[in-house]
């Protein structure tokens, strides 16, 4: 690693291709992905528009002390790059840090021994008056949750390098961030973009029913802005009918489907809500569409995410619900899930609490309890859980929509076909799944997850939607310890990833950005990283066993659990959970079926709840 203070350059430096030593970056990725890819030689992109080192006060301090809970503290060279912060230890550089700048959630500086001093005048120049000061600390919060600590020399240095981050990390050009930059030669720019085509989803479902078709009605993403350009629609509908079904409905979300169940060949559809408004207005084309996937006599269910008031009220801005009148067939269900601010909000006060050494008992659970995180999770259980047994149980069709759709819409319809099929519990199947129902269903992740817990700027558009979806997966998987192939840390890594990351599958709000932006062409896939084999063998369950039954999950209080492994994962130890879990796959890799069930019998009651033990039995 360079140690003299470089040049600022146009883009992103070059950073040198690290040796595979005990670095500080490993050591605090114990339970999770590490704090950034560590950069690798290749060839530069061309210069960005915009000067990065503009932005760089200060590019390399000497003698910076970085501390972290839990692990030893660091000294050594501190040096900004255009998307990094790196720190070598010294003497030797045999401990390193690099942390996403993306990464960083917010920025806390403070100053000691400041004061104000003028230097002597010379040849008339104008009174001068400068900051003096011994030190000063930043603390840096993370997106991951991660706390750091940096002790500066130099009240100057300090609140230059402080002002670096907090710019580098603010800048909002897609186009400017990592992804755009990162090379690693092992991965190819194509790889891992097409392993989840909605053709290939499709051809399973034309196989079982012909009820269904792939529409390329929004090829060219005039129809909806946030689908993609091809959805599966009824084939009885055609898209001239769509068209004018998609202007009914708030952002052309028209229905599609989400799921076909084979069991009983229910489906689910998706949709945003349509444009009745206070005159209650009518599309012959939406009710058509809607109507033409039941048969005669047969009712199917409306799950709205919204409550009856909060849909009343939106038809007074020009929003609302389908009226019975003009769909007898369809019954509403309200189940209101709660987004943006509250969720947000939520979100923060868990993380304060998990933060908070200094709290009792009586005010842990205290803290706990009024964050409403818990109590969000069960909802969002219990409305999945409805979804899943109207299509299950009453054999019936559903759609789901709240307001936009593109929010609560698809954390129900995504957990609600992790509950109903088995494929979708694979490593594989589960990763098809995010890219479907939430990455081309148009999850606006640049908007949710611009800030994490800890940011002090004001909120926006963010709302944790889908760390609370993966919150729910983690809770399916805890109940149920054997009927997911993957485990926590795929989850930890979709959460890391989702807020900042070197691969541009979470950029952008939707495909039609995606396309403008051309993500596909020029930044690497996450799912050709996570599907090498090397990485792949971390993050699967030792103790899967292929489960062909609905897993119907607990939503009782008692079943809800705080996701310690995400919440605590900086605060507590977590070596000796690890070494348990990698002596469980040591047995089980060597040992195979006879172990898995010895060993997951012996472990079922610290894994699951009581109502988990009756998984094989359901």
């Amino acid at each position: 690693m360079p140690r003299g203070s470089p040049r600022p350059l146009r883009g992103p430096l070059p950073a040198p291709h690290c040796p595979p030593t005990c670095t500080l970056r490993s050591l605090l990725a114990t339970r999770g992905p590490p704090l950034s890819p560590q950069p690798e030689q290749s060839p530069r992109r061309a210069e960005p528009a915009m000067e990065f080192s503009e932005l760089i006060k200060t590019a390399t301090v000497e003698n910076v002390l970085l501390s972290c809970a839990g692990l030893p503290a660091v000294r050594g060279t501190l040096c900004i790059t255009s998307h990094h912060l790196l720190l070598s230890s010294c003497p030797g550089g045999d401990v390193e840090l690099w942390l996403l700048i993306r990464n960083v959630d917010a920025v806390e500086k403070r100053v000691q021994n400041l004061g104000w001093y003028q230097p002597p005048r010379t040849n008339g120049s104008a009174r001068d008056t400068r900051l003096a000061g011994s030190s000063g600390t930043i603390t840096l919060r993370c997106k991951d949750l991660k706390v750091l600590q940096l002790e500066i020399p130099g009240m100057e240095e300090c609140l230059n390098i402080a002002s670096s981050i907090e710019a580098l990390s603010s800048v909002d050009s897609v186009m400017m961030m990592y992804p755009f930059f990162y090379r690693p030669p092992s991965l190819k720019l194509e790889e891992g973009w097409h392993r989840f085509p909605l053709e290939l989803y499709f051809q399973q479902i034309s196989s079982q029913t012909s009820q269904w078709r792939l529409s390329s009605v929004n090829q060219d993403f005039s129809t909806c802005p946030t689908y993609p350009p091809a959805v599966i629609v009824p084939a009885a509908v055609g898209d001239e009918a769509l068209r004018k079904a998609a202007r009914f409905r708030q952002g052309g979300r028209f229905p599609v489907l989400s799921y076909f169940h084979p069991k009983n060949r229910t489906a689910m559809l998706r949709s945003s809500q349509p444009l009745t408004g206070p005159n209650r207005r009518r599309c012959r084309e939406d009710e058509t569409l809607l109507g033409t996937i039941l048969d005669e006599g047969e009712r199917g269910f409306i799950i709205d995410t919204r409550s009856a008031q909060a849909a009343k009220q939106a038809r007074m801005t020009g929003g609302g619900t389908e009226p019975k009148s003009s769909y007898p067939q369809w019954r509403r269900l309200h189940r209101p899930l709660e987004r943006g601010r509250p969720l947000q909000e939520s979100f923060s006060k868990l993380v304060e609490a998990c933060s908070d050494p200094s709290l009792s008992m009586d005010r842990w659970l205290g803290r706990l309890e009024s964050s409403r995180w818990l109590s969000h999770v069960k909802a969002a259980l219990s409305t999945a859980c409805l979804a899943a047994q109207c299509m299950d149980r009453e054999e019936a069709k559903v759609l789901v929509h709240g307001a936009e759709g593109t929010d609560t819409t698809l954390l129900v319809t995504a957990l609600a076909q992790v509950i109903l099929d088995p494929s979708c519990r694979t490593l594989a199947g589960f990763q098809g799944l995010l890219e479907r129902e939430w990455i081309q269903a148009g999850h606006p992740f640049h908007l949710r997850c611009a800030r994490s817990a800890y940011s002090h700027a004001r909120l926006k558009q963010e709302a944790p939607l889908f760390l609370l979806f993966l919150d729910c997966v983690w809770q399916l998987s805890r109940q149920f310890p054997f009927s997911l192939e993957f485990g926590e840390q795929l989850l930890l890594s979709l959460f890391d990833n989702a807020y900042s990351s070197a691969y541009g599958t979470f950029l952008c709000n939707n495909e039609k950005e995606r396309s403008l932006c051309k993500v596909k062409e020029s930044t690497h896939s996450l799912w050709a990283w996570l599907n090498r084999p090397e990485e792949q063998r971390k993050l699967l369950n030792p103790l899967y066993s292929h489960n062909a039954l609905v897993i119907w999950p607990s939503v009782e209080p008692q079943s809800i659990q705080l996701w310690q492994g995400l919440f605590l994962r900086w605060i507590r130890p977590s070596q000796h959970l690890d070494e348990a879990w990698a002596e469980i796959q040591r047995l089980v890799e060597e040992n195979h079926a006879p172990v898995k069930e010895s060993t997951g019998n012996r472990l079922s009651q610290s894994l699951s709840d009581p109502t988990a033990g009756l998984e094989n039995r359901r």
